[in-house]
């Protein structure tokens, strides 16, 4: 094929969509999230002198009879709730060392004590060996020994242990009611025990597998991470997008905007220096005017898009609403994005950080966006629907012959849903199941 590339102006029609700043605002404002969008419109107040935002206020307080209790008002007959909150501010360290403090050390006690407490994790686990500290800390290896044992006398008991057969022996010394079995198999079998060759280990012990079974119920009331409960973790508080409920037999949806600031336009400033006759000025103003409608028109879009998403969502969900998440169905972002005729990325981005409050809980919206498993049913079947089933499966099943990865299969089978063994393995791990062999009591 001969080309004649020769110079030479040439005219060619072509259509392309140009990322214009006001479109590139109004994708960026559809995939914030609630915090996300407040952030960028304070950061907007910033930039544009004639926008202001109208923060919503707190909604107060109200008594069961529908009274506006006043901040700063108290009476006899009703208590402040605040006085009601408990304080979690106290750690395991914290509480440790409260303890300590009533125990006379010499110097050289407290540089090691002070080295041990720095090198225990929050479950109250010693993270480093008593050789490694001495050699840390520039003492004898029984002078550090004799500062951890006052360590793990301390409360909660289990403190100051290296691993867990170790912490549960420190709780055990501690208990008068211990059976003696109990004590023998942490000590000397512990690996028998937890690996769950109990049959083995009850000829070892000559025991029936029953006393076995008696003692395994024992231990569960001992603590295997005594520093646990001192965790208080602040928790996320989420505010939903949209919020649907159940009103006799019908679903109703709405879209939840009264906690975001409302953008405002400053009529009476901008009037005040449209007075004056300076261009760049004026031009400075009207560029800032235009901002702010494109601004608007953004936020409409992004209103207009959330709820349609929204609306098609609890469509193709409806049995998850009416009958729980174990009716959750498979469905993705491309079907609904072929109904609503949008793009599947405005999907995407309409339900990144998005959250609906529903009668069973508050989820993000892409949890209704479950994977697909192949089943009899002509919608087929989600992930959440199988790990329910599992669910019911193993809180049913026999103790003493739990049900195997296997037979969950084919029971899950025989209910229609395609699953193979390995798929079962994998989502009781995730749901926190134990395997069979751990699951079996003998009693």
């Amino acid at each position: 094929m001969n080309m004649h590339l020769k110079p030479g102006l040439w005219q060619q029609q072509t259509m392309k969509l140009a990322m214009t700043q006001e479109l590139t605002q109004a994708i960026a404002l559809l995939q914030y999230s609630a915090q996300e969008l407040t952030e960028f419109l304070e950061a907007k107040t910033m930039e544009n002198p004639f926008i202001q935002l109208d923060v919503p206020e707190m909604k107060a307080l109200h008594s069961k009879k529908g009274r506006v209790r006043e901040s700063g008002s108290s009476s006899n007959d009703e208590k402040n709730w605040v006085e009601h909150v408990a304080d979690h501010s106290h750690t395991l360290l914290d509480y440790l060392r409260m303890q300590l403090s009533l125990i006379p050390l010499d110097p050289t006690e407290k540089r090691i004590l002070d080295f041990l407490l720095y090198n225990m994790d929050d479950n109250g686990y010693m993270t480093i060996s008593i050789p490694e500290a001495a050699q840390m800390c520039r003492c004898p290896e029984e002078k550090a020994e004799e500062v951890l044992e006052i360590i793990r006398e301390l409360e909660p008991a289990g403190v100051g242990a290296f691993h867990l057969q170790d912490c549960l022996l420190l709780q055990l010394q501690r208990m008068k009611d211990a059976p003696e079995l109990v004590k023998v198999m942490i000590k000397d079998y512990f690996m028998e025990f937890a690996d769950k060759n109990w049959r083995p280990l009850a000829k070892k012990l000559n025991v029936d597998v029953k006393d076995i079974q008696s003692a395994a119920d024992f231990i569960q009331k001992l603590n295997p991470k005594p520093g646990a409960r001192f965790h208080h973790e602040q928790p996320t508080y989420v505010k939903p997008d949209v919020t649907v409920a159940i009103v006799n037999d019908t679903i109703e949806v709405h879209l939840l905007e009264d906690d975001l600031p409302k953008v405002v336009f400053q009529k009476d400033y901008f009037n005040e220096l449209a007075m004056h006759k300076d261009p760049k000025l004026k031009q400075f103003m009207k560029e800032k005017e235009k901002d702010y409608v494109w601004l608007l028109k953004s936020l409409e879009q992004r209103k207009q898009t959330i709820q349609r998403v929204g609306l098609k969502i609890v469509e193709k969900q409806r049995d998850f609403f009416f009958q729980g998440p174990s009716r959750l169905q498979t469905l993705n972002m491309k079907e609904i994005a072929e109904e609503l005729e949008i793009h599947e990325s405005t999907v995407s981005r309409a339900v990144r950080g998005k959250y609906m409050q529903t009668p069973y809980g508050t989820y993000e919206l892409k949890f209704f966006f479950p994977s697909g498993i192949a089943s009899n049913s002509e919608e087929g079947a989600s992930a959440q629907q199988v790990k329910s089933r599992m669910t019911d499966m193993v809180n049913s099943e026999n103790k003493q012959k739990p049900l195997s990865d296997q037979e969950i299969s084919n029971r899950l089978k025989e209910e229609g849903f395609s699953i193979s063994r390995r798929t079962v393995a994998k989502y009781r791990d995730q749901l926190n199941i134990a395997s069979s062999s751990k699951r079996k009591r003998y009693d």
